[in-house]
């Protein structure tokens, strides 16, 4: 058996998904909108936004693979742990005599099946010789698999019963709760957990959709402020593009750091609720990558196309990073906290 820490197990299946969702996500998150706007007048958008909406049920079988990879497993091994993933997902259902897809399935059942599968593969590494052609599909991704739909009801119970009590609340407490939700995602996006994979997990959406995705924001405008002088403008232009982990060592070693972006994330959620800031759940993660935050949020406002278009603007684009200056500026300069050295990228 290969010796790994239970950290270092736990980053591989997580780096595994985030690079799986944006490959399966990203190109209907950015071009989807597009097609649809053009779809209904000409056939070849109405085809390639079935393309791009397609490529969203590859994602279990994406996050299997990916997460195979990061272990570093053989070909055969990245393929059960990419049919286990699928089958746990609970994206194919039999439902009248016949197999349909619903969607990407329960996300986080997808991380837990193929941990297992990768996990049972570890454990039995290379003892069984030539007989590991046999045993890996039909004894590893089978038992990973039944795990998996075995566990899959009650995992969707919790994930569901998550996103409706956020729904909720955002509902009866929309201000508070909005803030709360900018304040958990601008700490995820510098987390190693993934945003995306995050929202889709737990069903977010209207204004606890858009607040996730100006907390994302938030969390880029302190970074943008705080490393434009003290590294190559590579730097700060990555971060705005969406690398905000890249600044994870960063944020290990200085903690400090989560302060201007909570404060910057509890402002710009605080606004965002004012204006009304809506989203979905596929929305949710991304924030500005692809602009997919802004015009998700532009298709939930209510107001005249030029004012949705003016306060949607106000509310990724001006509040959170002039706050983000602001708030890093008042706390690097006039409370003396830290210096500007924690911006310093680790390579």
């Amino acid at each position: 058996m290969i010796k790994m820490s239970p950290k270092q197990f736990i980053n591989n299946v997580l780096s595994g998904v985030a690079i799986a969702i944006v490959a399966g996500l990203i190109p209907n998150a950015i071009l989807g909108e597009l097609f649809k706007l053009f779809a209904p007048k000409y056939a070849i958008f109405q085809t390639l936004l079935q393309i791009v909406e397609s490529i969203q049920f590859t994602v279990p079988l994406l996050v299997g693979a990916l997460i195979a990879m990061r272990f570093k497993l053989t070909p055969l091994a990245t393929a059960v742990v990419a049919s286990s993933a699928f089958v746990g997902s609970g994206a194919a259902q039999f439902k009248d005599g016949i197999w349909m897809l619903v969607g990407v399935g329960d996300l986080i059942n997808t991380m837990i099946t193929a941990a297992i599968a990768v996990f049972f593969i570890l454990v039995i590494g290379e003892r069984f010789g030539s007989l590991t052609l046999i045993i890996l599909p039909t004894i590893v991704g089978v038992l990973a698999s039944l795990i998996g739909v075995l566990i899959l009801p009650y995992i969707k119970l919790i994930t569901t019963g998550i996103g409706n009590l956020v729904n909720s609340f955002t509902e009866l407490q929309p201000i508070l709760m909005s803030m709360l939700i900018a304040l958990v995602f601008s700490f995820i996006i510098i987390s190693p957990i993934s945003t995306v994979a995050t929202a889709l997990a737990i069903g977010i959406s209207g204004l606890a959709a858009g607040s996730a995705s100006l907390g994302i924001v938030a969390c880029e405008g302190v970074l943008v402020a705080g490393t434009v002088k003290i590294n190559r403008s590579g730097v700060p232009i990555t971060i705005f593009l969406g690398g905000v982990k890249m600044m994870i060592p960063n944020m290990v070693r200085h903690p400090i750091i989560l302060l201007p972006i909570f404060t910057t994330a509890l402002i710009t959620g605080f606004v965002g609720a004012l204006i009304g800031i809506g989203g979905t759940k596929e929305s949710a993660g991304f924030g500005i990558i692809g602009l997919v935050g802004p015009i998700s949020g532009f298709r939930f406002m209510d107001h005249s196309p030029l004012l949705s278009l003016l306060l949607v603007f106000i509310a990724f684009f001006v509040v959170p990073f002039v706050s983000g200056y602001l708030v890093n500026t008042f706390y690097m300069k006039v409370l003396k906290l830290y210096d500007r050295e924690i911006f310093k990228f680790l390579v």
